[in-house]
């Protein structure tokens, strides 16, 4: 069976979500490698054997030191090497402008935000939600080898059993490649919630709030999830526009979507119409949101909420 390469999500060793998703759906396609960047190799390699990667490909931590283009000459350095078979990588902005380099550079076709991914008749197919997640599509590659960025929560992750050998990667970066030199990094404060793209459940508040978040963010601490804002809390000042969920924010497919006074307009939807199960509070009836859901509460988040959360707790014990 051929390779496919899978771009590894980590944090100082240790292994995101996202990385395992991306594995299950290598394993569709052939025999799933992982491309392990920085430090902590040894650490996270245990985990992604479990997962079915056969080999960890270790690439120098130094491609940390630069943007992206390192990391992009040493996936097409295997690629070459190895004759993969795809390419899947994370779904977020570094992902994406990865791949678009790695796609021109070794004259392959690309597709963005996958939903679904697996082997077909004619190659690698994909499934991707497009139009503001108003129609789903199937997709192909035509040409050279399938580069494909695949959205988190796409699917459940599944053991597998693989060796996990690690392989260091030998490979002198270019000097075009070390032109851009990143000179600080500052940790981003933690709010003690997953992180919004990769979370499983997400509470979200709008205009609605009136500014006040905090039954929002109690909802989210109970249920264990990440919290969300449309533009328009963002816009206002109320919430932080890291925390954006749209067309112009970030991109969610959660298992459970909560929207929280907030109306559906097209530029929300955009970022959260792939969730898995959408649940809608809004005092007006007449809400596009209403249109979306699979389950709509036409009431006050300020009352529905604390109800909710009594409920959730009790039927926990």
């Amino acid at each position: 069976m051929a390779e496919v390469l899978v771009l590894v999500d980590h944090a100082d060793g240790v292994v995101r979500k996202t990385t395992l998703e991306m594995l299950t759906l290598a394993a569709r396609l052939g025999e799933p490698s992982a491309v392990y960047v920085g430090e902590g190799a040894e650490q996270a390699a245990a985990t992604l054997g479990k997962y079915g990667a056969g080999t960890v490909y270790v690439v120098s931590g130094q491609a940390n030191d630069y943007l992206v283009v390192p990391t992009v000459e040493a996936l097409a350095h295997l690629m070459e090497s190895s004759g993969a078979a795809a390419v899947l990588i994370p779904s977020n902005q570094h992902g994406k402008e990865m791949a678009a380099r790695l796609a021109v550079r070794t004259s392959s076709g690309l597709i963005t935000d996958a939903i679904d991914v697996r082997a077909g008749g004619d190659g690698v197919e994909t499934t991707q939600s497009v139009f503001a997640g108003s129609y789903s599509v199937d997709a192909t590659v035509t040409k050279g080898t399938p580069i494909i960025t695949v959205k988190p929560n796409s699917c459940a992750p599944q053991e597998a059993s693989g060796a996990g050998t690690v392989q260091q990667v030998d490979l002198a970066f270019s000097e075009a490649a070390k032109a851009a030199r990143i000179v600080e990094r500052k940790e981003k404060q933690k709010s003690g919630r997953p992180e919004l793209t990769e979370a499983a459940i997400v509470v979200s508040g709008g205009r609605g709030t009136g500014g006040d978040f905090a039954k929002v963010e109690s909802m989210a601490d109970t249920l264990g999830a990440a919290v969300g804002a449309s533009r328009a809390a963002v816009d206002a000042g109320w919430y932080p526009h890291t925390s954006q969920v749209g067309q112009t924010g970030k991109q969610v497919s959660p298992q459970l979507y909560v929207a929280c006074g907030i109306s559906g307009a097209i530029q929300h939807r955009a970022g959260m119409q792939t969730s898995k199960t959408i649940v809608a509070i809004n005092k007006d009836e007449e809400a596009p949101i209403f249109e979306l859901v699979d389950f709509g509460v036409v009431g006050d988040l300020f009352e529905v909420l604390p109800q909710a959360e009594e409920q959730v707790k009790a039927a926990r014990g």
